[in-house]
């Protein structure tokens, strides 16, 4: 089956290999032509290098390209798949984490919510919304997969303004049951089944079973999980720091295990930025030794000969479905997808049908249809439920370019808690952090680079 597929970002340190690498084990889509597109031309040029080298010790039949022109790039698209940056990309993080911090604020991680999470959207959603425009106009019949943050309002913000897109968020931290629950329920993987959603980065596991027996399992998850994941955090303690695992991470994680009975899919970083309560129990050590080796290895690692071959290992087990839901629509498989993030239409039905949820779905030749969560539990989607503001709020932000609604988000957020603190940060006479992130305008202008 022979499709185009548009990769942007893909001088990316570790997304653009880890995809070509995935597409090249596609039976179904060999023959395909993969273009390679990112602004950055020597990580391009570095990409296309190792994906040349390693496509003929795979022996497959790939044509793969590279541009540095979007619109080139597009034309004839079946498949786009976003995966970008505003550079510096972690000098804009620490800005987006320690500036609030400075303020105040009590934020944790500052990628996703929170103010950091507001700053950080200013900057992406409009490239990403360029990108879009392109899509729209070059391309429009094609399926549009994104990997990049903040998930949640990048992708309200695109569905608001191109509403016809076919737009699937994908985020790969759903991947951290297919350990976690072997070990709790103690069996294979293939024999538990499962469904889980909420809102990217605040998802709940909502129903578990045996396949086998169709018994519910969630009573045994409910009975074991503490000891497991305290025994976890001990295990952790003893690895190098060097791991690039993402740790412990499990003090915000357990007391919502512990209030809620439902286990969160995600650690305590992300967990943490949407809860203004999560600071005094966050496990910020762990959160800190992750981002300090994600950067480090970001910024050296990725990019090292070593991880080359190991992403070129066919051996290797990716966490990503990019692959699986491509070949699933080729092949209409009508394969459940364990979570894709797309507008709520009652899939949650506490949640407002215009905003992007996280939840199973059904893929076949059709494309991607939502599962609906009718059990979800009001408890936990009060939670879901306070984001809705700071989401709408972020895409009128970018859509009108109006910094007054940029700090109606703020105030919306459950993380803000100082009025005049937060009007100081985003007023015009801050002009240090003003040319940093804050003023609108400034973060429309700012230098594009896909990394």
């Amino acid at each position: 089956m022979s499709e185009k597929l548009v990769l942007i970002g893909a001088g990316s340190a570790n997304f653009g290999l880890e995809a070509v690498s995935d597409i090249y084990r596609s039976k179904t889509l060999e023959g395909s032509h993969i273009v390679l597109h990112d602004t950055d031309e020597t990580s391009l040029k570095e990409t296309q290098d190792v994906a040349d080298k390693y496509k003929g010790e795979f022996g497959v039949n790939f044509t793969v390209t590279s541009s540095i022109n979007r619109k080139e790039a597009l034309k004839g698209a079946s498949v786009v798949v976003i995966s970008i940056e505003v550079a510096p990309r972690f000098g804009l993080w620490d800005q987006d984490w320690k500036i609030p911090q400075q303020y105040g604020m009590k934020q944790i991680y500052a990628e996703n919510g929170g103010p950091g999470g507001l700053f950080h959207s200013l900057r992406i959603i409009p490239p990403i919304l360029e990108i879009c425009e392109d899509i729209n106009n070059i391309c429009p019949d094609a399926f549009v997969y994104n990997f990049s943050n903040p998930m949640q309002r990048i992708c309200h913000a695109v569905s608001v303004k191109y509403p016809e897109m076919k737009f699937i968020g994908l985020c790969h931290a759903i991947a951290e049951m297919e350990r976690d629950l072997p070990e709790l329920l103690k069996t294979d993987f293939s024999n538990i089944e499962f469904r889980a959603g909420g809102l990217n980065h605040i998802s709940i596991l909502v129903d578990v079973k045996y396949k086998d027996t169709q018994k519910d399992a969630y009573p045994l998850i409910r009975e074991k999980a503490l000891e497991y994941y305290i025994n976890y955090i001990i295990d952790f303690e003893k690895m190098n720091e060097q791991s690039t695992s993402p740790g412990a991470e499990r003090g915000i994680f357990l007391k919502l295990f512990e209030t809620y009975n439902y286990l969160p899919i995600t650690t305590d970083s992300h967990l943490g930025e949407y809860l203004p309560w999560a600071h005094s129990i966050a496990d910020h050590h762990a959160i800190l030794e992750f981002y300090k080796n994600y950067k480090v290895n970001c910024q050296t690692i990725y990019r090292s000969e070593s991880m080359h071959s190991y992403y070129f290992d066919q051996k290797r087990h990716s966490k990503e479905r990019l692959v699986d839901l491509m070949e699933a629509i080729v092949e209409d498989r009508n394969m459940e997808e364990a979570a894709v993030n797309i507008p709520n239409d009652n899939f949650i039905k506490q949640i407002p049908n215009d905003i992007v949820v996280e939840v199973p779905a059904m893929v076949n030749k059709n494309g991607i249809k939502g599962i609906a969560l009718n059990n979800y539990p009001d408890n936990f989607a009060s939670i879901l439920v306070n984001q809705v503001g700071t989401i709408r709020l972020t895409t009128a932000a970018v859509l009108e370019k109006s910094k007054d609604a940029a700090f109606q988000a703020l105030l919306a957020d459950p993380v803000v808690d100082n009025f005049e603190e937060f009007k100081r940060i985003i007023s015009k006479q801050n002009s240090g952090l003003q040319k940093t992130h804050i003023m609108l305008m400034q973060c429309l202008n700012t230098q594009k680079n896909m990394e």
